[in-house]
């Protein structure tokens, strides 16, 4: 797909045209644009320009620029704009909590033109003497650098999958292969994934190998054999490795290449004391092969139950398989409704009854629509009398078959732990999802605080994205998390595990410390284009990672159960 590619240059134009002092409404409408691209699932090549336009957040002018790269891998206007601006700094405005406005400040006053400059100028104390750059400044910069250090060679599974399932599919369609699948860490659902495993059985490795390689998207062959082809595609500069495996084998490969290195290393170890050996190739007694064809058969001659990729860290799911107590962990078909979802209410793309078709198309039973409350203005926060048409047009909807649809909000956590809204306007919501959208630099006792008195609020069923990270882009806000999770057990109230795959927050280990409480968790998109529903199966993945069963995850729960929990915390008081 060439969404995210696109999506990448309208950004880096928008930083551009930023540091160059544009008009603000060009430059969000490139910001805008990259956000609903991001969000797509349709792939926008598919697509001419009347097609395009009719998009909500791409207009006449952005849909022939689509248009002009999907047809020519380029865009003018952006080769143009790169001419404009060194290109180290065009990078440095990739650094978290470093905007154009900034960079545009270092650059002039400084002469701070990349990342080396930057760092030679904090080190030499340049950047403290200049306007603006106090010592807590300088700070987050210096955090900002080491965050996207970290994620540089590193993709989010969210952009990370769908480039997988694209060349799965290209493959599929244009090689003869039996089994193709991805593995490693994306396979495992990590959070971030340093490179893209493929593995693939067929009859004529070395054509599947050609055909890999000389895919559209390959930037660059790093390796080109009978059964191995390496890779550097043009989105991310991503590396794919791609092999052709035996059919006999597939199982043992996959297993061996979906890892982790620890749970693997494991493996073997018991393997041994047994008296066999494991490889991509099979596991073995002596040298007679006695399994590998299928995954499952080198956990069954283990003598263990089969362990879920996502569970694969080597955190004791193999003393538990060896035990045969494994929990079932919540799988992506349990999922009955989705209780995070934004629509044009605030600051979402869809109409309701738009959102609520999707859900049917996902086979929900109910969503909740949970709008921002007014304090979020830059999110367009629905007002006391815009909830009163809201309330109107769901008990309208919800006259017709489908879905039921939740009378919902996302309000905001204030300062001082209160609410965005009064308690008369609160109690009349079927699902009150409680979020912290400002303060992130207030001190942990008082962003904790803040978090437990609204889980003591007998209205607030839900905590949404509780520490407030996104991935490569900002640091969780300082809160004490096992507090949190310690409230929200005593006053039964839910966690929630945002989906959004900038997100994924709770993250895996704060998932498990939840799970070992036996605090309930929600598992929702935070939706703001009818997309990213589909953004549901990276929170399932996280659910998976941190052993999450069903039974704690309520809206894995009929709608009855659902609403008698709501009901039993409000009617407590807490």
């Amino acid at each position: 797909m060439k969404n995210r590619e696109i999506a990448d240059i309208f950004d880096k134009m928008a930083n551009i045209l930023e540091f160059k002092g544009e008009m603000p409404f060009k430059v969000n409408a490139y910001r805008k644009a990259a956000q609903v691209l991001r969000g797509m699932t349709k792939d926008v090549s598919e697509m001419d320009e009347k097609g395009l336009v009719k998009i909500q957040g791409i207009g006449e002018k952005l849909a022939k620029k689509i248009v002009e790269y999907v047809t020519t891998d380029k865009l003018r206007k952006y080769e143009e704009l790169k001419k404009e601006v060194p290109e180290g700094v065009i990078e440095l405005m990739e650094i978290p909590g470093l905007g154009p406005r900034t960079v545009k400040l270092l650059y002039e006053k400084a002469g701070v033109e990349n990342i080396s400059l930057l760092k030679k100028a904090i080190d030499g104390g340049i950047l403290a003497s200049l306007p603006r750059m106090g010592d807590k400044t300088v700070e987050k910069i210096k955090r900002g650098i080491a965050l996207y250090e970290s994620m540089t060679g590193r993709t989010p599974v969210g952009e990370a999958l769908p480039i997988a399932e694209e060349l799965i599919r290209k493959v599929k369609e244009g090689a003869d292969v039996a089994r193709i699948i991805y593995a490693g860490s994306l396979r495992r659902f990590k959070e971030t994934v340093g490179d893209i495993d493929i593995l693939a059985v067929s009859e004529n490795g070395a054509k599947a190998v050609d055909f890999f390689v000389s895919l559209p998207e390959v930037k660059e062959i790093l390796a080109h054999g009978d059964t191995k082809g390496s890779v550097i595609l043009k989105e991310k500069n991503i590396q794919v490795d791609f092999r052709v495996v035996q059919r006999e084998s597939f199982g043992a490969a996959l297993q061996y290449f979906t890892g982790s290195k620890q749970h693997n290393i494991h493996l073997r170890t018991i393997a041994r004391e047994k008296g066999l050996k494991i490889s991509e190739y099979g596991i073995f007694k002596g040298s007679r092969k006695i399994g590998g064809e299928e995954e499952e058969d080198i956990y069954r001659i283990l003598g263990m139950q089969f362990i879920p990729p996502e569970m694969r860290e080597d955190r004791g799911e193999i003393e538990l398989a060896q035990k045969n107590q494994l929990p079932e962990v919540v799988d992506l078909r349990d999922i009955k409704g989705d209780l995070h979802i934004h629509s044009k209410y605030s600051d979402g793309s869809a109409t309701i009854t738009e959102l609520r078709k999707s859900a049917e198309d996902m086979g929900y039973e109910y969503i909740a629509v949970t709008d921002h409350s007014p304090s979020q203005r830059i999110a367009h926060g629905v007002s006391p009398e815009d909830l009163k048409r809201k309330l109107q047009e769901i008990r309208e909807i919800n006259q017709k078959p489908g879905p039921l649809v939740l009378y919902g909000t996302e309000v905001d956590i204030l300062k001082d732990g209160s609410l965005d809204y009064l308690e008369e306007i609160l109690k009349e919501f079927d699902i009150v999802v409680a979020a912290i959208h400002s303060g992130f630099k207030d001190s942990e006792d008082v962003m904790t605080r803040r978090v437990i008195r609204a889980i003591e609020n007998p209205y607030v069923d839900i905590i949404a994205h509780p520490t407030g990270r996104l991935i490569g882009e900002r640091e969780p806000y300082k809160v004490n998390i096992d507090a949190v999770i310690v409230a929200a057990r005593k006053h039964d109230k839910a966690l929630e595990i945002n989906s959004y795959y900038k997100r994924l927050d709770l993250n895996d280990l704060n998932v498990r410390k939840a799970v070992e409480a036996g605090v309930k968790l929600s598992i929702a998109t935070d939706a703001h284009q009818l997309d990213q529903l589909a953004f549901i199966q990276f929170g399932v993945g996280v659910a998976r990672r941190g052993w999450v069963i069903p039974d704690l995850v309520v809206n894995t729960w009929s709608f009855d159960k659902l609403r008698a929990w709501v009901l039993s915390h409000r009617k407590r008081g807490g």
